[in-house]
């Protein structure tokens, strides 16, 4: 299912292209192939030879907002899914560089999956066709509200159970179960995992707390 029946074209200027895609920058569009015609296989070779991690989006490979800020938050919030993963091995869970395809044409890289067992696909492929169960999205500083909103209604439409939004400036935590208004945690407060993950449960205080180097 397209949620934006208007597609971009190869004649569509830089700022038609970024009010498509929420005003994010425009750095993070790539021009080559022309808006409009790119293809799955175009944002594969793009991620694996160009040196950028690109979605493809309505026919527009479009470079994932990933800092090294955000990378930290992504890894130390892994650390906590894979321990308790490892007490209960539900599924699989991958990192920000693993591209899934929602639907065909719709390539999305969340900075963290969790996908169930029964539901992921067979032989390890390169590409999994399946959405994630959980999708955890690190704002960045070149994300926009606009991205991140149409990114969560690509879940869930798609068959995400639960989408965390975490915003490590703010220190907060957006909790979605549906595209409805979500729970926001603060530093006081526990991340926990639902129905998608019985029995996990983390401080949000210690997510937003990661190794720091030793003093001198």
């Amino acid at each position: 299912m397209n949620l934006n029946p208007i597609q971009p074209s190869p004649t569509w200027s830089m700022d038609q292209l970024r009010r498509h895609f929420g005003m994010i920058p425009a750095e993070r569009i790539i021009l080559e192939p022309p808006p409009g015609t790119a293809t799955e296989a175009d944002a594969i070779h793009a991620t694996e030879h160009g040196h950028r991690l690109c979605e493809l989006v309505d026919g527009v490979l479009v470079e994932k907002a990933m800092g090294a800020e955000e990378s930290d938050l992504a890894l130390w919030l892994s650390y906590w899914l894979r321990d308790y993963l490892l007490k209960h091995n539900l599924g699989r869970l991958l990192g920000e560089s693993a591209i899934l395809r929602l639907m065909p044409g719709l390539l999305l890289a969340p900075d963290l999956s969790f996908i169930r067992w029964e539901r992921y696909p067979k032989g390890k492929p390169a590409v999994p066709s399946v959405s994630p169960d959980l999708a955890v999205e690190v704002i960045s500083r070149s994300n926009t509200k606009k991205e991140i909103a149409r990114k969560r209604r690509e879940y869930f439409t798609h068959g995400a159970s639960l989408v965390w939004e975490i915003d490590p400036r703010k220190e907060t935590v957006a909790v979605y179960t549906s595209l409805k208004k979500p729970t926001v945690l603060g530093i006081e407060d526990s991340l926990d995992g639902g129905k998608v993950l019985p029995g996990f449960k983390l401080r949000v205080s210690k997510l937003f707390n990661p190794p720091e180097a030793p003093s001198a």
